[in-house]
């Protein structure tokens, strides 16, 4: 990476090889670490964030001896957009109850702290907000997709 962002490295990394997953130019096994540190021109624990952050949406697995490879049969769309999902799946309307994290953890079959990142992401989007001690609630209802 020539230059830093503000947006951090290991995203900018994640991005560009879940277009790369997406496109297809990436089918089964993944680089190495090392050629990935290489390629990129950070640190192994640079690398291993972005690879994180691809495994918690679902879009790799390791698996142990063999390294990383693209997932097989799982939803590759990230967390966050399938949450989103849950609204117009669930028929939820502005002010409605959003389920709780151990029920989306259950439903998408990730990690608490995957579910509370997509939550967040999901307040700063404005779709939902939270009152400590009630729970989330429906703020906004998320744009058809026929929409821009």
């Amino acid at each position: 990476m020539a230059e830093s962002s503000p947006r951090g490295t290991y995203l900018l990394i994640a991005a560009a090889m879940r277009r790369e997953i997406e496109e297809g130019e990436v089918t089964h096994a993944l680089p190495s670490e090392a050629r990935l540190m290489e390629l990129h021109g950070v640190s192994r624990n640079t690398v291993r964030r972005a690879l994180k952050a691809l495994a918690d949406d679902n879009l790799i697995e390791s698996a142990p001896g063999t390294g990383w490879h693209v997932a097989s049969g799982e939803e590759r769309r990230p967390l966050v957009e399938r949450m989103t999902d849950v609204i117009t799946e669930d028929s939820l309307g502005v002010g409605d109850t959003y389920p709780s994290e151990s029920k989306l953890c259950e439903r998408f079959n990730v990690s608490r702290t995957s579910v509370r990142r997509a939550l967040a992401q999901m307040e700063g989007n404005g779709l939902l907000s939270t009152v400590h001690g009630k729970g989330r609630t429906i703020r906004a209802l998320p744009p058809s997709p026929e929409q821009p």
